[in-house]
């Protein structure tokens, strides 16, 4: 062999040894982007970096940017999966090029957090005064309703501010049902939906994400919104106790959100609602909530492994669910969201 050609011989291992370097190795790591509802983000940010650490071959990026950007982001394939406690409406299925699937994954409670000199516990709420707080009728928190239904509190004589979502929201379009569900003057004027219009009031004011309502109603003596219970948990702010439908006054628990979706009745497209539950141990505003694939995807290697992100997250992933402020699924929603999983191809 003559100098030239053991050269080029040298050159070729030397590019066949850098192929298999470390840093190509990390090339070679594929990448899932997802985007949507912030409802579920600390859960699925902790299944997401686990099963990244658990599977050298991928790795996940998730955005919580609401739910109304994430169903349009998935409309527009810009993501590899989407999530929405909005599940999603069959004309917004119908734009999904190749088909969606959609899969509830999860669940949780809202709840109404508030920020009152003292912090009082357990405030309780009757189903007729809520309502009419987010209308904007009730505007003090000494109002009679209020103390009538809390006598062992004396409510302050202070402004009661409240703090809704400024972006299209799974969280808005659950509560904003549950509301239409349990007074019809809520169902005629601002009706239901990721987005409403709210009524108008230098007392109502706007925040994004469920992070961002949650540190409005923390920095706002008189405050109150609605939020996912993991976020109140998390900021140590004081929720409120609910009235149900039964009379009750509810405190929101795993256990009283795990009563409210024992009484939804799941249909074949996983899609279920339960906007004014029956029961009197029934915490009133609990939800699914659903994360969205593409019946056909363009790569099969990242339909493979968005398969076994679903597989972790009905399995590993509902083991951290309690512990995190979420309600973990009933066995029968499941073995109906594994079997529907085989659908991404």
């Amino acid at each position: 062999m003559n100098r030239l050609g053991f050269i080029a011989l040298m050159l070729g291992i030397s590019l066949n040894l850098a192929c298999l370097s470390p840093a190509s190795a990390a090339e070679d790591k594929i990448r899932l982007t997802g985007s949507g509802a912030s409802f579920p983000f600390p859960l699925y940010s902790a299944w997401f970096k686990s099963f990244s650490r658990a599977h050298k071959n991928a790795n996940i990026d998730y955005q919580a940017k609401g739910s109304g950007a994430g169903v349009l982001d998935f409309i527009n394939r810009t993501v590899d999966f989407a999530a929405s406690d909005a599940a999603m409406k069959p004309e917004e299925i119908a734009k999904v090029q190749g088909g969606a699937v959609l899969l509830p994954m999860t669940a949780g409670k809202i709840v109404l957090a508030y920020n009152l000199p003292g912090n009082p516990k357990g405030l309780k709420l009757p189903r007729d005064v809520y309502p009419d707080i987010f209308l904007g009728k009730i505007t003090k928190w000494n109002d009679p309703r209020i103390q009538a239904a809390n006598p062992n509190h004396k409510m302050p004589d202070l402004p009661i501010t409240v703090v809704r979502r400024a972006d299209s929201s799974g969280t808005t379009y659950v509560f904003t049902n549950h509301l239409s569900a349990v007074s019809p003057e809520w169902k005629s004027g601002p009706g239901a939906g990721t987005t409403v219009n709210w009524p108008s009031s230098d007392k109502i004011i706007a925040a994004p994400k469920n992070d961002g309502v949650t540190a409005t109603i923390k920095q706002t003596p008189g405050a109150i919104g609605y939020i996912e219970y993991a976020y109140a948990l998390g900021a140590k702010v004081e929720m409120a106790e609910l009235q149900n439908k039964e009379g009750e006054f509810v405190r929101p628990t795993a256990e009283s959100g795990a009563a409210t979706l024992a009484t939804a009745q799941l249909p074949e497209n996983l899609i279920a609602w339960v906007m004014d539950p029956e029961g009197a141990k029934s915490y009133p505003i609990a939800t699914f909530t659903w994360m969205l694939f593409y019946q056909q995807n363009s790569d099969p290697v990242k339909a493979k492994i968005l398969r076994e992100v679903v597989e972790y997250g009905l399995t590993e992933g509902q083991k951290i669910s309690a512990k995190m402020g979420y309600i973990p699924l009933p066995e029968n929603v499941v073995s109906a969201a594994r079997a529907a999983a085989v659908k991404i191809q």
